[in-house]
């Protein structure tokens, strides 16, 4: 299988070590460098309607990047769109549900399908509106977040209140829920008239066992304050 090693401190690379006839899929102009021993094309991962449902549910690229040792073994270096952390997942026991913008590559034992959320969490969180990417079969994932990266526990009767602006992916096992605010006793117009008082937004509440990825920064504030000093 192919190998996976987040290589740098700040804004770190991805480097990938093939041998002869491995290959791996990754986001749209995500490959920096590669030997002469690799070959790379674009496609369509799964085919049309799975190209056009994740590119929909996850705001990924219609046509991935395919790396493949045609040549013999050779390495190569990815790098993610937004700057911040990568980290490598291992897919097969635990699967994953995955953020907007969160993959940068894959093994090619590991697939990504689309599949439906509810309407509360379709219309208030981050993750694709009705719509989510999960992954199937089995080997490594890549995922970035946006600054730092941390790997949070969740386990029965411990919930787990998260920023839903960082969360990067988490266990297909986990229950989650999209909330106005951190309250659950304050009925929908209070908790709402917090959220805005408070600027904490919406959050994601997990229960059950498994884990959550989450970032240190925050895409959409960012922006908005890059926006805000264009402004000035």
């Amino acid at each position: 299988m192919p190998t996976f090693t987040v290589t740098g401190d700040v804004d770190p690379f991805l480097h990938v070590s093939m041998r002869h006839g491995e290959k791996i899929y990754c986001e749209s102009n995500a490959m920096v460098m590669m030997e002469s021993a690799l070959e790379l094309k674009g496609r369509m991962q799964g085919g049309l309607g799975a190209a056009l449902m994740r590119t929909f549910a996850n705001g990924e690229s219609f046509f991935q990047q395919h790396i493949e040792a045609v040549k013999g073994d050779g390495d190569c270096l990815l790098s993610p769109t937004l700057p911040g952390a990568m980290q490598v997942v291992d897919v097969g026991q635990r699967q994953y549900l995955l953020s907007d913008g969160a993959f940068v590559a894959a093994t090619s034992g590991v697939d990504l399908k689309v599949r439906t959320q509810n309407v509360g969490n379709a219309l208030f969180g981050q993750s694709g509106g009705f719509f989510i990417t999960e992954t199937t079969g089995s080997g490594q994932l890549v995922v970035s977040g946006f600054g730092s990266m941390s790997q949070l526990e969740v386990t029965p009767g411990n919930d787990i209140v998260i920023d839903n602006a960082h969360v990067v992916c988490w266990d297909s096992a986990l229950r989650y829920e999209i909330s106005v605010t951190t309250n659950q006793s304050g009925g929908f117009l209070g908790n709402l008239v917090n959220s805005v008082t408070s600027g904490e937004g919406m959050v994601l509440r997990f229960s059950g066992a498994g884990k959550v990825l989450v970032c240190s920064r925050n895409r959409e504030t960012f922006v908005a304050w890059l926006n805000k000093g264009r402004q000035q």
